[in-house]
């Protein structure tokens, strides 16, 4: 039974006395095999039970560095924090932050790029638009074919965008991450390098950690068996632990969300998160319209943000001129695709288009998630 993996990969890894100890602190316990089977949650809908883990653990990618965590002021802030707001208990927090590892390939990942390095997106996007992660999708699309239509009837996104985010996020799943997640936020949490926004992102990591401690409490499971990316992220999709218990779908009704073994469950997760997040299932037209610029550059200043903000009028009393017709109803942003010393391009983007920015905050990012999608439905050929 898909339930009872994460008890036995709690048992199979070497930390499991902190993980029981934190699991017996739990306020709320995990469902009895009986209890989760006869609880299914009906599909579309957000199950109250969530699973992170794999059936099947990749090795592990790293050697981190033991450091003696509990002697950090912030470490024990946070363990006061877990104690007194979330119900755990200490003894067991004190064990799983001794077992706790940093790891210097985290912090040295999530500094920003040398400054100075022009952007260029025919190099990024030639990274996801490629044979290899084009015919991976061809074969997810018709393994998945009556999930994805299902979830493009229920939330209105198209297959095509939620095989894109899955394709650029994780080859479908052949690339999940391999750094216990509670090594990596503890790292992110308490030594983040230095930067403008440092308190910010060591705030951020701190709850995502969290959060992958109630996560593992709640459905019983070692937390040092979830693994995933340098930043925490987690299954098919990707998403961080607090995205899990917030926007993750039992999209298979087996009463619990499983990101990282069950393809259902990612897909109707991805529809949610973005029907969440601002897609308009009303719109079914494309999300992007390329698009010139007059020579004024009076189109400047409407480039930037993460939002649809003006009419098709005042697009083009600024000098942006779409390729195609856009439909008047709707509000639209102006985005540029820098391509180093080759001449950028530009595009006009509706409400859905943004919302895959809130994804992953790039309009990189975001329009190779439309392009992928795009080729994979050219090569499915359907």
């Amino acid at each position: 039974m898909k339930s009872c993996i994460p008890l036995l990969l709690a048992l199979a890894f070497g930390a499991g006395q902190a993980s029981d100890a934190l699991a017996a602190s739990s306020t709320h316990p995990a469902k009895s095999a009986k209890s989760a089977k006869a609880g299914k949650a009906k599909s579309g809908k957000a199950a109250k039970v969530v699973k992170a883990a794999t059936p099947a653990r990749p090795a592990i990618d790293y050697d981190g560095e033991p450091v003696n965590f509990s002697e950090w002021q912030a470490v024990r802030e946070f363990e006061n924090e877990m104690v007194d707001k979330y119900g755990f208990e200490r003894a067991a927090l004190e064990k799983l932050v001794e077992q706790t590892r940093f790891i210097d390939s985290a912090v040295q990942l999530v500094k920003p790029a040398p400054p100075g390095k022009p952007k260029n997106w025919n190099a990024y996007s030639g990274r996801f638009i490629e044979p290899i992660r084009i015919g991976a999708g061809v074969r997810f699309w018709n393994e998945n074919a009556e999930t994805l239509a299902r979830a493009e009837a229920d939330y209105g996104v198209p297959a095509e965008i939620i095989v894109g985010i899955i394709g650029v996020e994780t080859i479908y799943g052949r690339d999940t991450g391999r750094f216990r997640v509670v090594d990596v936020l503890a790292t992110l949490a308490f030594a983040y390098p230095e930067a403008p926004n440092r308190s910010d992102r060591m705030q951020f990591f701190r709850d995502e950690l969290a959060k992958t401690l109630i996560l593992a409490r709640q459905e019983h499971i070692d937390p040092f068996s979830l693994l995933g990316s340098f930043a925490g992220a987690v299954g098919m999709p990707q998403f961080m632990p607090s995205n899990i218990l917030k926007y993750g779908v039992d999209y298979d009704g087996d009463g619990i969300v499983d990101l990282r073994a069950s393809p259902k469950d990612a897909i109707g997760s991805v529809a949610n998160f973005l029907v969440q997040h601002g897609w308009d299932r009303s719109n079914r037209g494309p999300a992007v319209f390329q698009a010139d610029v007059a020579p004024s550059l009076a189109w400047q200043p409407l480039i930037g943000g993460l939002e649809a903000r003006y009419s098709p009028a005042e697009l083009q009393g600024a000098g942006v001129a779409p390729r195609s017709t856009l439909p008047e109803e709707r509000l639209y942003g102006l985005i540029d695709l820098q391509n180093g010393a080759d001449p950028t391009e530009y595009w006009v983007a509706n409400a859905n288009f943004f919302a895959i920015t809130k994804y992953n905050r790039s309009y990189f990012y975001a329009m190779s998630v439309v392009e992928l999608g795009r080729a994979v439905k050219l090569s499915r050929g359907i």
